[in-house]
């Protein structure tokens, strides 16, 4: 890609409007310093004293807040959260990064879904996250959120260039993305083709219909009845992929890891190739920047195999974020196409 496609790409993103549907965790990291460690009287136990407590969106936040990051004019996010601080903490941190909330369902009768990751510090030692302590619902989302959630999508779906789904839960129908939603998306999908469809599912890709997905060899492999070990060389990803296609009528985006992604379509397969990082790296969110970059620059008119690069751009600029999972501004990602031009040995 030359530096003028890609300030074609970027000028037209301010004007993009994009939807996340699906699940946003709040991601908490409580920082404990070790010098501050006291003996509970009560059970004798260690007192770890948190100095510090740093929220961020996660899953589906975590893509939004990169959206917003590149330049997206509006972000609104369809989701549900429940009626308590960690929702009032998640909300408030989507709403910094410019995300539009007035969507998001707020319900009692759930609970925010919570990643809380202490972080130790010991003078002369790098940071260690410590056992993570996690808050899902492990209960069937009620069918009148699953309306809610279907009619938040509704109210602005005339005004989107494209929806984002993220299904992040590993229960079954416990999401924000339950049997009915994704049938939902998937009829909206099929008779609205002018407008871009992305998926990421951490258990169920292979059950989405009509719209882009972006599975990993792991979930590429369970999408088509495969073991994980069966789907490791190109050709086999080729032909799982050629099967994931056929099920959702749709190209599929497959990360592989350091050599960057496949992008599979019914008649042809294009090699994306990655960006080699030097240096200390956190690849948390890495999946969440592919996809973020991927659907900015589907909805700017981007072809599939300048989206994946675009993906692949962001994704190499915020794993080298440590500790938290990272934005790309337009700015790093042109300077990051100049690095990748050189590195792959392109004159563009």
């Amino acid at each position: 890609m030359t530096p003028q496609r890609l300030d074609e790409i970027l000028a037209k993103v301010p004007q993009r409007k994009i939807a996340m549907v699906g699940d946003v965790f709040l991601d908490r990291y409580l920082d404990v310093d070790a010098r501050l460690a006291e003996v509970s009287i009560e059970t004798g136990k260690q007192a770890h004293q948190v100095v510090d407590i740093r929220c961020y969106p996660g899953a589906g936040g975590s893509v939004a807040q990169k959206l917003t990051a590149l330049g997206v004019g509006w972000v609104p996010t369809i989701t549900v959260l429940g009626a308590d601080g960690e929702g009032f903490d998640l909300k408030a941190a989507l709403q910094q990064d410019r995300i539009d909330t007035s969507l998001v369902v707020e319900s009692p009768q759930r609970r925010t879904p919570t990643y809380t990751k202490p972080v130790l510090h010991e003078p002369g030692k790098t940071p260690a996250e410590l056992e993570r302590l996690d808050i899902r619902n492990h209960s069937p989302l009620p069918r009148q959120i699953e309306n809610q959630v279907m009619a938040g999508l509704n109210r602005c779906f005339d005004q989107l260039d494209g929806v984002v789904v993220i299904d992040q839960a590993p229960e079954r129908n416990c999401g924000v993305v339950t049997d009915r939603v994704r049938q939902f998306l998937g009829n909206l999908a099929a008779t609205h083709p002018n407008k871009v469809f992305f998926a990421d599912s951490r258990c169920r890709i292979g059950e989405f219909r009509h719209m882009i997905v972006k599975p990993n060899r792991r979930e590429l492999a369970e999408a088509v009845g495969l073991r994980s070990a069966a789907v490791a060389s190109h050709k086999e990803i080729l032909l799982a992929g050629e099967k994931l296609i056929h099920l959702t009528g749709k190209p599929a985006i497959v990360t592989i890891g350091a050599d960057g992604l496949l992008v599979l379509q019914p008649d042809a397969d294009t090699l994306v190739p990655g960006f080699a990082v030097t240096g200390e790296i956190d690849i948390v969110g890495a999946g969440d920047s592919i996809t973020a970059g991927t659907v900015t620059a589907l909805c700017a008119g981007a072809s599939l195999a300048e989206a994946a690069l675009l993906g692949n751009l962001v994704a190499s600029i915020t794993i080298q974020q440590i500790g938290v999972t990272g934005t790309a501004t337009p700015q790093q990602v042109r300077q990051r196409l100049l690095e990748y031009n050189r590195q792959h040995g392109t004159t563009a």
